[in-house]
Formats: structure tokens, sequence, C-alpha cells
């Protein structure tokens, strides 16, 4: 499978025109998801004992290099490598360096990543060189114990020790926490106040209901219209117009100095500006985190399709991007059956 060849005939011709769905939104913004594994278990995302797809419905870095670059052709201007946990897919650092050809050439204004921080110390030095200037780590407390039942065994000092070096090699670093009503809700100011204190951006989420898990979801929503209601007795918020480009809302705390943005599908959903796409591992298109929708890439370029007929195919997803999703916590089944990790972080 070759790479995406953005100067040719068809490319020119299919990229004219910017991503634009049905109702008027443009698309510039692309994650992609390089594989379902992790080596992690985190309660609110996988179940314990989670069954990962055959190697042979994945797809290669190639065909993933290929699907990102036609994205680029037709305006995105910044991609996400997610996953699962991204930085466990063997291989991935290649991916990222054919990846940031698009960095060096203009056409694209940034290249990020989405880690659980676990691997980041190997690999933060090697992502700097590469042109990634930051990465979010989910970090959802600073108790080791906590975080030990939270990720059913996870190492704490690890993704602590993958920050310290992801900032030595000069990455900004954000902060992406999950609000749990019944496990880090106490801890969250001095999770906040921590990051802030480590020079890094805070981002709090709203728990999702994706997919099937042993938690009872209702249990752990915490809503971040109130948990910023509780905020503000003892700090100053101030709204910033920010916009990185994905769904957060900032504020800047008085007394940290530091920013913290609010991810709210539930009590607060952010649809009617919506400028993001996901792919997933097995090339599954989803233009929608919360809808059942899905076009798949994969049988678009493993049938032999040229590049005009995959840039053709992706137009047509996108141009069928429903207006919202469809996300109750109260529902007794998820909103979509795909897990958090199969979809992409």
């Amino acid at each position: 499978m070759t790479p995406y060849d953005a100067s040719s005939p068809q490319a020119a011709k299919a990229g004219a025109p910017a991503l634009i769905d049905g109702f008027g939104r443009t698309v510039s913004y692309l994650r992609v998801s390089v594989t379902d594994r992790c080596d992690l278990r985190c309660v609110y995302c996988m179940a314990e004992h989670m069954t990962f797809l055959p190697k042979a419905e994945v797809l290669t870095l190639e065909e993933l290099d290929r699907i990102a670059s036609a994205f680029v052709s037709l305006g995105v201007r910044k991609l996400r490598i997610t996953g699962g946990e991204p930085l466990v897919r063997k291989g991935v650092m290649g991916l990222v360096e054919a990846l940031s050809r698009h960095l060096k050439s203009g056409a694209l204004d940034e290249l990020t990543l989405t880690t659980n921080g676990t691997r980041l110390g190997e690999f933060a030095g090697r992502l700097a060189d590469l042109g990634v200037q930051r990465v979010n780590v989910s970090l959802d407390t600073l108790k080791p114990d906590l975080f030990r039942r939270l990720t059913r065994g996870g190492d704490l000092s690890k993704v602590l020790d993958g920050i310290a070096a992801a900032k030595a090699a000069g990455l900004a670093v954000k902060i992406n926490a999950v609000a749990l009503k019944t496990d880090n809700a106490a801890e969250l100011p001095h999770l906040i106040a921590w990051a802030h204190g480590q020079g890094l951006d805070m981002t709090l989420i709203e728990t999702m209901p994706l997919g099937e898990v042993e938690a009872d979801r209702t249990d752990q929503f915490l809503s971040l219209r109130d948990l910023r209601r509780d905020l503000e007795s003892f700090w100053t918020l101030e709204d910033l117009p920010l916009n990185t480009g994905g769904p957060a809302r900032y504020a800047r705390i008085a007394e940290t100095g530091g920013r913290l943005g609010f991810i709210t599908p539930l009590s607060h959903n952010f649809c009617e500006a919506c400028n993001r796409v996901r792919l997933t591992c097995t090339g599954t298109l989803h233009t929608c985190l919360g809808r059942e929708d899905a076009s798949d890439l994969r049988a678009v370029i493993r049938s032999g399709a040229d590049d005009e007929g995959l840039v053709q195919a992706i137009r047509w997803a996108v141009d069928a991007k429903p207006e919202g999703h469809d996300f109750q916590i109260a529902r007794a089944a998820p909103a979509v059956a795909r897990h958090m990790s199969t979809t992409g972080g």
C-alpha cells in the first residue's frame, strides 16, 4: 500500500474545496486511532477482560498514513494520534515521522498525541524532534492506590516520570482528568492546583456513556456545571476565548494562574461547532462520537481505490455527519456499544 500522494492530479482536483458537512461545519481536525490496545484498563473506559482486534483487521501504518494524508489534502489542519494507548503500537514513531512531512510542508498546523503517559518517558524526545509540540496525558488522580484501582494495576510513578520527560523535551503537556463522583471528585481541586503548579494546563471531562463496562455510570457521573460552581466558591474563574480545536471551554483560575478546560458532552453539549471526525485503527470513520455512524475506509482502500476514490468516500462520509450526539447518562444502555478505546480517545 503506497502513501497518499498529495501531488497527484486526483488529489489536486479533489483537494480544492474544504471538507464541509451537511450542516455547514468545516471539518479541520482528524483524530487517528492507531490501536485499540492499551497497557491500562481504566474502569470507565474498558471492560476488565477486553477482547482486542485481530491484527488483520487493523490498518497498517502505511494505510493509516494514506488515509490521514488524504484528509490533510482536503484541508484538515490538525491531526491527533490516539488509541487505546498509541505508544504501545509497534512502529508508531514511524507513522509520526511520516505524518510530520505535512508539518514541514505547511499543509498541517499541528500533530499531537493523547497518551496515558506510561511510555512517554521513552518517546518524548523523539516526538519533540519530529515536530510534535504538545501532548495530552490522561491522569485522574495523584493517589497511587486509587490510580492502581482506577486503571486496574497501573503504576502512577511511570506516568509522572513520563510527564517530567515530556516537559524536559520541551513539549507542552495538558492533563486530562475524567470527573468521577465517587472516586476523584474530592481530589480534583488538588489535582488542578498540582497541574497548574507544574505549569500544565488541565481539562476536566464528564464521563461518557460509551461501551459496556462493569461500573455504573449513573453513580460515576459528575456534572461539570456543578463542579465549576463548587470551584468558584474558593477560586476566581475567568472565561477565556481560547480555542484549541477541540470541544473544551476554557477559564483561567486567578489564584493558580493556570488554564482549566471543561468538556461537557452531557451537561452542555458542543455539537454546534464540531469540527472533528475520528478514524479508528480498523479504518472506520466516525463523524460523531455519540452516534453509531460509520464509513468503512479500510474497505475502500483495500479494494484498490485510487486517491480520487478515497477522497470521494471521505467526502460522502463527512457530508452525512449528524447534527449532534445523543448522550444521556441515565439510560440503561450506553449511547453507542463501541468502547472509547476502539473509537479513539
